[in-house]
């Protein structure tokens, strides 16, 4: 099922939303500015989360002119291809707006970021050897999925399917795209820690931890009180 709408949350407009989409956008074209696979290869090892490094405590080559814990950051606007930035910024269009009215913009940009920084910990903890850089924004998007599982579990979300468009609950579409992660994660954990791919521990690291912060922002009792 491929989302294309939701039902929206009335707000303001969504600008955390709209510049952090923004800022994926450069990131990947500062990617597509490198000018051969070789240094291209090169920029997405040294500025993603690469797990060996946090095992190490330390940066390892190719070095990078910041701490190596930055990259818990910049991986999460940089991406693999047109296809990843595509799905996660649809995902972050769709969700994200009314996760951030309910929120505020401040506390959405930390949320956005926390959940980013949880997801790429789950990621690391289960890959602690892995010297292949992880990068993309799946992880802190999980988050939003998360906070949005809670706070518009009876929103309508328009899917596309082989039939044609429809709606259904987001309890329903979210639901079954978490327990996608979490069987295609823990059907990961076997395999070996070199192997690249779907960061899927990453998904449900960051995916739990929209759930946990919605709750402990205080978000789910602001909507009983103005009901």
């Amino acid at each position: 099922m491929l989302p294309i709408g939701d039902d929206r949350e009335p707000g303001g407009a969504p600008v955390v939303t709209w510049a952090l989409i923004a800022l994926n956008a450069v990131a990947f074209f500062l990617e597509l500015g490198q000018p051969t696979g070789e240094a291209l290869q090169s920029f997405i090892q040294a500025w993603g989360v690469v797990p060996r490094e946090y095992s190490a405590g330390r940066d390892l080559a190719p070095y990078i002119p910041l701490p190596f814990w930055s990259t818990l950051v910049t991986s999460m606007f940089l991406h693999g291809g047109f296809a990843h930035l595509g799905g996660n910024m649809l995902y972050l269009w769709i969700f994200g707006d009314n996760v951030e009215r309910r929120l505020g913009r401040g506390r959405f940009l930390f949320f956005y970021l926390l959940c980013g920084v949880v997801a790429a910990f789950a990621h690391i903890a289960f890959n602690t050897r892995s010297g292949v850089p992880t990068v993309g924004a799946s992880g802190a998007i999980s988050g939003i999925l998360g906070g949005y599982l809670l706070l518009f579990p009876q929103n309508r979300v328009r899917v596309m399917t082989s039939a044609g468009v429809t709606a259904v609950p987001a309890v329903v579409m979210l639901g079954l795209w978490i327990l996608i992660q979490f069987v295609s994660g823990f059907g990961t954990i076997a395999q070996t820690e070199e192997t690249g791919g779907v960061a899927y521990m990453a998904h449900i690291g960051g995916f739990l931890a929209g759930m946990l912060l919605v709750t402990l922002m205080g978000a789910r009792r602001r909507r009983t009180a103005l009901a």
